[in-house]
């Protein structure tokens, strides 16, 4: 994300809107890409598709800024729906400082991702790993899974 961009956003970028905001997603998803979002965490994957074929047709990230962030808040509601996460500002989190995103996901204690970010940077970086990917990793080391997050350690170094 960029200090430059302008959002028009119809909802202020907190928690109390993000549903609001990534429910905005859903039908121009629908009409103009023929997408269905319902909030799976398979719904990530058709996301990631409209990400990727925005960039291939050469949109620009600022003038788009507005549908990326969409698209971010759309990102979290999976979190918060599917994998027990919480909105949150960042500057009352320990995420503050480290991301421009007004808001991230909480997944626990002391636990964040940036999903804003994420599909920011998914468009501006088409080989980084995927939005499914994203939420696996995440979902995947939840404090209260035990035994869950040394297997994902030891999977993301190659030892099983």
């Amino acid at each position: 994300m960029n200090d430059t961009w302008s959002f028009h956003l119809k909802y202020p970028p907190t928690p109390e809107y993000a549903a609001q905001l990534a429910e905005l997603m859903v039908e121009p998803a629908r009409t103009e890409s023929e997408i269905d979002l319902d909030f799976s965490v398979n719904s990530l994957k058709q996301v990631d598709r409209v990400i990727r074929r925005m960039r291939r047709e050469g949109a620009d990230a600022g003038q788009i800024a507005t549908t990326l962030f969409g698209f971010g808040c759309y990102v979290g509601e999976v979190f918060v729906r599917n994998g027990r996460g919480q909105w949150r500002l960042t500057p009352e989190t320990d995420f503050s400082g480290m991301t421009k995103s007004p808001m991230v996901i909480e997944l626990g204690t002391q636990q964040f991702c940036d999903p804003i970010f994420k599909v920011f940077n998914r468009f501006a970086h088409a080989r980084e790993d995927g939005l499914p990917q994203f939420y696996r990793v995440h979902t995947r080391a939840l404090p209260d899974e035990p035994g869950k997050t040394a297997g994902l350690w030891k999977r993301m170094i190659g030892r099983r």
